[in-house]
């Protein structure tokens, strides 16, 4: 049997936060004798082709490396991704049974492709929802209009939904979604990725976080300003910043925000590292920070940074915000402040340091969770099942 992950809001085999999901769940399916394929849909221009990484086979169907000079070969391009992707899922559905599909997406026409693979191959068709459906859809009347049409689609189109919060699950719910259809996978991490012994790669001690460089959601711009208030008193440790920023805006203020606070000797800005380089800089850090703000985009997800610190061991201090409580307690296995607050948030950077070994065990329980709840062999069990039993 066959597994496929298809979409175009994640790349392969390197990426984001999504493409980390994208690992867990196929290494899950893999390890349960269900084979794991995983088209990466989007029309983007790559030096990647099809390949197989960590014992996953990926394909890309858009299969362009630079952008041609002619704009009828341009859509020539992104009509065939459409052909080579049918091909593709054929092929396999002959040769090893597809059990569903899940698709990565926020696009009306990839959404109506799925409708078109269902009926034509009469395979099951499941929807991955991490963050907010409708949080790119409401900034203008077009806007609204085309997310509500997209979300109609979605609620009679797809078998099932894996939605990463409870909330998204209300949210599916109210749309009329059936309850027996939708499923909730919290955020899942490959411990494996964080077991081994790796070399420091700074050569100072440092907090550290590491995801989009964003506001909204991440509050970069909150921790930035915790650090500042204890940057005299911790000389010997830095801030370190990895990641970039999904607009050119945020990216400024944050840089513009340490000249004004005057850290920028203490804040370093490491851009986007590569999937492999992530561990080593996680697992050699001080603490692992994430000052999330208390908005529609931290309620409606769960960040899948936040399983990766804890699978390190080492002291997290995070925002009690959105579903996050509902998984950690304060001095138990991380420690929470108040969103919003970058006295607060300062407040438990500066505890911690100052009651370092006591962090340290409280890291240790933050990562007897991603054994469990967060694993990812744990939850692709769980997924494996609801496929089963509730979409026959």
């Amino acid at each position: 049997m066959s597994f496929i992950i298809l979409g175009d809001s994640f790349t392969f085999p390197d990426g984001d936060a999504a493409t980390n999901r994208v690992y867990s769940y196929a290494k899950g399916f893999n390890e349960n004798g269900i084979k794991v394929h995983v088209i990466c849909f989007k029309s983007g221009y790559s030096q990647f082709s099809n390949g197989i990484s960590e014992g996953i086979n990926y394909y890309h169907p858009f299969g362009q490396s630079e952008r041609n000079n002619f704009f009828l070969v341009r859509r020539w391009f992104n009509f065939r991704k459409y052909l080579m992707t049918y091909s593709i899922l054929k092929k396999i559905n002959k040769k090893d049974k597809i059990i569903a599909v899940t698709f990565y997406t926020q696009q009306l026409w990839t959404l109506l492709f799925a409708y078109f693979l269902a009926k034509v191959l009469k395979i099951k068709i499941i929807l991955e929802r991490s963050e907010h459906p409708l949080r790119d859809y409401r900034a203008k009347a077009i806007m609204h209009w085309h997310g509500d049409l997209k979300l109609a689609l979605e609620t009679k189109v797809f078998d099932g939904i894996f939605c990463i919060s409870n909330f998204i699950i209300g949210f599916y719910r109210e749309k009329g979604f059936s309850q027996n259809k939708l499923f909730l996978v919290p955020s899942t991490v490959d411990t494996e990725r964080f077991s081994s012994s790796f070399n420091a790669p700074l050569p100072y001690q440092y907090i550290m976080y590491c995801g989009s460089l964003t506001i909204l959601k991440d509050g970069v711009n909150i921790l930035i300003e915790s650090f500042a208030k204890i940057a005299n008193n911790y000389p010997g440790i830095n801030l370190v910043i990895v990641g970039r920023a999904d607009c050119n805006e945020d990216d400024i203020i944050f840089k513009n925000m340490v000249k004004t606070l005057n850290i920028e000797n203490r804040v370093i800005f490491t851009g986007k590292l590569s999937r492999t380089d992530i561990p080593a800089y996680l697992c050699n850090a001080r603490i692992l920070a994430l000052a999330r703000p208390d908005s529609l985009i931290a309620e409606a997800g769960f960040p899948s940074k936040l399983t990766e610190y804890l699978a390190t061991g080492i002291p997290v201090v995070v925002t009690a915000v959105g579903e996050i409580p509902l998984y950690l307690k304060d001095n138990e296995n991380a420690f929470l402040c108040e969103p919003g607050s970058s006295d607060a948030f300062a407040e438990n950077l500066e505890f911690v340091l100052g009651n370092y070994e006591f962090a340290e065990q409280v890291g240790k329980r933050g990562k007897e969770l991603t054994a469990t709840i967060f694993n990812y062999n744990f939850q692709a069990k769980r997924m494996i099942d609801f496929i089963a039993n509730n979409l026959n």
